[in-house]
Order: structure tokens, then C-alpha cells, then sequence
């Protein structure tokens, strides 16, 4: 999933941050079955495999808007 999300890297801009799930319990409880994980503040975009779309949706302005 990193290489595919470093892909789309020239229609937004993003920082990545790597997190291991193993290392919190309530990231375990959450996210086990699910690694690879795409999540942006707190809300999971897409599990398995980068859903470009999803991911598109999630860093458009007008997504973002409070």
C-alpha cells in the first residue's frame, strides 16, 4: 500500500507516517485483520489496498471544508 500511496504523491500533498499496530492494544483491537491500514485523522480511508478514490475524496478541499 506505501508504494502505491507514494504514487499518487503528485495530486496532493501528504506526509506518510508508518505506525506499527502491534504496538497498541487498542490499535490490535481495531486494526488487526485489517493491516495494512490507510487512515487520515483518525478515520480509516481504506484497508489491504490503496482505494485511490477513497483516498482522493479524503484530501479534497471540499471534503475538508469545517
Amino acid at each position: 500500500m506505501l508504494a502505491a500511496l507514494e504514487a499518487t504523491r503528485g495530486e496532493h500533498d501528504f506526509i506518510v507516517e508508518v505506525k506499527d499496530v502491534d504496538t497498541r492494544p487498542e490499535w490490535v483491537e481495531l486494526y488487526d485483520e485489517l493491516v495494512p491500514v490507510l487512515t487520515l485523522a483518525g478515520e480509516e480511508i481504506c484497508h489491504y489496498f490503496l482505494d485511490v478514490e477513497r483516498l482522493r475524496a479524503a484530501l479534497s478541499p471540499a471534503t475538508n471544508k469545517p
